[in-house]
């Protein structure tokens, strides 16, 4: 393949603009927002977990404690009805007085421990509540930095984003001078080589593989008319000669 030597050095304006792209591309994949962000949302979903459980349970006590003091009420109301009939004497028969004051002792008791069960079921709601509340804070606090990190991955992205448009475009102007048999094997040879299709003879060495050219190499390069595309024997991508390549 034959170009001239102008087209093949504008090449290396396209390589270099290809790995600039290249660079740009890492850099927004590789902002430290995108870890930040993804520790964040992780904390933030535990935090959720944890806030779900405790309003849960503060749910299931609230139902527990209205259901303990509907069952003290009810005890309440029956002592109070039988202590009713024995203040108004109606009950006359002294096992009949008897039993009615056994009864009405029971219920108290029945009263005070059903009570404990109503202390107890108000203490573990409140500290379900209590629990509630300082997760519904944290899960604040980590939606507002959340937030930060998100605002300040989308300012960064932006900014490369823009620069990766201009590059863009200059590319497209610089490639559009490159004869397009030449650019299809830059093409070619910058997918199967890792990004790198061309590259500088500089001092005998090719700047794509590092390696410097042998004796042999380098009389074949300086044999070959300026216009012949030639490839390093190395990593066979497209030596671009310069004054500077030491031949």
């Amino acid at each position: 393949m034959n170009a001239a030597p102008a087209d093949q050095i504008r090449l290396l304006d396209v390589q270099a603009l290809d790995v600039r792209l290249s660079q740009l591309a890492h850099k927004r994949a590789s902002l430290p927002e995108h870890a930040e962000i993804e520790t964040l949302n992780a904390d933030l979903t535990q935090l959720r977990d944890l806030l779900v459980a405790a309003q849960t349970e503060e749910s299931d006590t609230a139902r527990e404690q209205t259901k303990a003091e509907q069952d003290v009420d009810q005890v309440r109301q029956r002592a109070a009805r039988d202590q009713k009939r024995l203040d108004s004497g109606a009950v006359t028969s002294p096992k009949d007085l008897e039993n009615l004051q056994h009864e009405i002792t029971s219920l108290a008791k029945r009263q005070g421990a059903l009570e404990d069960v109503v202390l107890e079921i108000m203490e573990r709601r409140e500290s379900a509540q209590a629990r509630a509340a300082e997760l519904t804070e944290r899960v604040a606090a980590v939606q507002e930095k959340t937030a930060d990190a998100i605002a300040r991955r989308d300012a960064a992205a932006e900014t490369i984003d823009a620069e990766v448009a201009t590059a863009t475009k200059e590319r497209e102007v610089v490639a559009g001078s490159v004869p397009a048999d030449l650019l299809k094997l830059y093409e070619k040879l910058r997918t199967q080589q890792g990004g790198v299709g061309a590259a500088r003879l500089y001092q005998r060495r090719c700047e794509g593989c590092r390696l410097e050219l042998n004796i042999t190499e380098i009389n074949e390069v300086k044999a070959a008319a300026p216009d012949e595309v030639v490839r390093c024997e190395n990593c066979r991508r497209i030596l671009v000669r310069t004054p500077e390549s030491g031949l």
